[in-house]
């Protein structure tokens, strides 16, 4: 069996503001692939950074 290493957590917290819907169809995401709203939100996050054109 694997060991278990605790690491120090890297992502720091922020406060966004969205509007309802928004946030209602990301919960809907997160929910039909079993992960938080958070790591959804992580995700949709670095797809974009990593598809962004820079000028």
């Amino acid at each position: 069996m694997a060991e278990f290493i605790p690491k120090q957590y890297k992502k720091e917290p922020i406060t966004i503001r969205m509007d309802f819907d928004k946030l209602e169809k990301l919960d809907r995401l997160a929910a039909e692939y079993n992960i938080s709203r958070s790591e959804l939100i992580n995700q949709c996050i670095d797809y974009a950074l990593a598809h962004v054109t820079e000028q």
